[in-house]
């Protein structure tokens, strides 16, 4: 049987990988999720708004009516402005609306089935479809192709950040799984694409881009420089050219119904305040010209997955447009400059859940430890060791009281243990914001720790090598919640266990443990780059030589090889699985492979695996 321990608990795997061919399967999903009926008790709250917050829009083909979005629902409003009518409801979140051609049609994004996709329906809100189907590369900031049978959509990406970038993707009103428009420039990319938008003829499509150096997203982008550009691709030759450009950056492009003109937002870069401001630019001449002054800030600066600025709209005749900026709807006159404002009223009512509520002693006289970490068993099976509030524990299997593992003095943090393969020793890195982190050794039945670094540093996850004379560590990089001090060298390293010089195997990966025959260490590393393979399994040899890459993989966060070399363990969106490791070959770690035999060791997630 395999065992594993994550948080602290020891999870059962069975026989399933053995068994062959038997996959793990999701838990029990009778109840299927309802994004407008969740449980729980509901009440509807009273809203009455002349104003709205981050408002998309679009004005009707026939120039009559505008519709917006305001707190998740679509509305609609004569051109003029009055009292909003209400197109959608619910708890979904829907927005960016936009008309078809004909104005029959209402395009919008929405998460009514669990993530955004974009649907369609008539004009009066009845009759909505969804057109787009993606459950996980999720769609926004739909835009009518001029005949009306397409939109483009931006399709979100992500690499090795949480946010990521975009692509723009053409789907058929009819459905369809799509095709691509525009790529990333590059796999690895993490910076915004999207914002699409047609010109009137149907040639051409724009769209934004990120423009800084580089794949990386970094949040200190100077905005007195480029941030943003407007590109502009044509449909039948896929030509590519930077469009508007320059300092201050320019966002959401939405050309005029005639094709003369290109509306856009970006950075007032006549004074030197920089605020965001709405520009006309002649798409014969190149001119561009300052509108208004006095749009709300746009996000050029950090991500902007839904887009840059809200969406605006010109009126059919070209003669002028109507946006959103601080908390109203205005309409300018684009010869004259002179601007209205589009009153509307809002009379409605939004959906909400109770929260459950708990009575919390705030002040007990013992509390209890929520979230146990870094868990693991003694080769003997007998006992294990934790951090819980900062210090190690050692509790007796299977219900023994747990006691504290070491009688060092009380200012630092104990944490990441592991146990000689004797069972005898235990090693931790003991850390102190001042003095930074070191490896200690204590003995397996307590008592005072022994430093065996003489250099502090950055130290996690060091591990015994099976005959209990060497260490292999991470040693990382400080400088973003700690120190920048001792960050020169990060890499693995291997040094004596009972203390002396270290050696630098790699100058990265993490998580490094040695094999049974005491000849190779695993460890996980970053992949070529890009969305695809990011983390590899390989192992090197102990002078940091002869590297082999063992198992690929898209999105472990975790990769633990079995003591024995038989088997692997990874951690996939909160869940553990395992599944046979072969002699040879390289295994794709998903748990959708269908390689090998897969098993699911953990019922509702798990952290901090380790093998028994």
């Amino acid at each position: 049987m395999l065992r594993f321990l994550a948080a602290a608990l020891a999870f059962a795997a069975g026989a399933t990988c053995a068994a062959g061919g038997t996959r793990a399967g999701a838990a029990d999903e009778t109840d299927q999720w309802n994004v407008n009926a969740p449980p729980g008790e509901h009440q509807e709250i009273p809203l009455d708004v002349t104003e709205g917050t981050w408002m998309s829009l679009d004005v009707s083909p026939d120039g009559e009516r505008i519709v917006f979005d305001l707190l998740g629902d679509l509305y609609q409003i004569p051109i003029e402005g009055g009292d909003a009518v209400s197109l959608t409801s619910g708890l979904a979140w829907d927005m960016q609306p936009r008309f078809s051609p004909d104005g029959a049609h209402i395009a919008f994004t929405s998460d009514r089935t669990g993530g955004d996709n974009v649907w369609i329906m008539n004009a009066d809100g009845s009759a909505p479809r969804q057109v787009t189907r993606e459950d996980f590369r999720l769609l926004n900031n739909a835009a009518w192709h001029p005949d009306g049978d397409f939109l483009a959509a931006r399709k979100h990406y992500t690499t090795r950040r949480s946010l990521g970038t975009g692509e723009i993707w053409l789907y058929s009103t009819s459905g369809g799984d799509g095709v691509q428009l525009v790529e990333r420039p590059d796999p690895a990319f993490q910076k915004e694409l999207g914002e699409p938008a047609f010109s009137p003829d149907g040639r051409h499509l724009y769209y934004t881009r990120n423009s800084t150096p580089g794949n990386v997203f970094i949040y200190h982008q100077d905005s007195n420089q480029e941030v943003f550009q407007i590109r502009r691709a044509a449909l039948a030759t896929g030509e590519d050219e930077a469009l508007v450009t320059g300092p201050g950056g320019a966002v959401r492009p939405t050309p005029s119904p005639d094709g003369r003109l290109l509306a856009f937002v970006g950075r007032d870069r006549e004074g030197d305040s920089f605020d965001t401001a709405l520009f006309v630019m002649d798409l014969e001449s190149g001119r561009e010209r300052i509108l208004y002054r006095d749009l709300d800030r746009d996000m050029q600066e950090t991500w902007a997955v839904q887009g840059v600025y809200p969406n605006f709209a010109w009126t059919p005749d070209s003669a002028s447009i109507v946006f959103w900026a601080g908390g109203g709807l205005h309409r300018v006159d684009v010869d004259s400059g002179s601007v209205s404002a589009v009153p509307f009223r809002v009379q409605d009512t939004r959906a909400a859940v109770k929260p459950p509520r708990f009575s919390v002693d705030v002040a007990p006289d013992q509390v209890a430890s929520r979230m146990p970490r870094f868990a693991r068993v003694a080769p003997d099976g007998d006992s294990v060791v934790f951090e819980a509030f900062g210090r190690l524990w050692v509790r007796g299997l299977p219900d023994g009281e747990p006691r504290r593992l070491t009688r060092d003095r009380e200012d630092a943090f104990e944490l990441f243990p592991a146990f000689s393969q004797d069972g005898d020793r235990i090693v931790f890195v003991r850390w102190t914001d001042a003095g930074l982190g070191h490896l200690h050794v204590v003995d397996a039945d307590g008592g005072r720790s022994r430093r065996v670094t003489d250099q502090p540093g950055h130290y996690r996850q060091p591990r015994f090598s099976p005959d209990g004379d060497t260490l292999v560590f991470e040693r990382a990089s400080g400088g973003y919640l700690t120190a920048l001090e001792w960050s020169l060298a990060p890499g693995v390293y291997r040094m004596p266990a009972s203390g002396g010089a270290m050696v630098r195997l790699t100058d990265g990966g993490r998580n490094p443990h040695v094999a049974a025959d005491g000849k190779r260490i695993y460890l996980t590393a970053d992949g070529p780059g890009g969305e695809q393979h990011a983390h590899e399994l390989i192992s090197i040899d102990l002078n940091g030589a002869d590297r082999r890459v063992h198992a690929t993989s898209n999105y472990a966060s975790r990769i633990e090889v079995a003591p024995g070399g038989r088997w692997i363990a990874f951690r996939e969106n909160y869940h553990v699985y395992v599944m046979p490791m072969p002699p040879g070959g390289k295994l794709d770690l998903t748990r959708d492979a269908g390689s090998v035999p897969l098993a699911r060791a953990t019922t509702a997630g798990g952290e901090f695996l380790s093998w028994v």
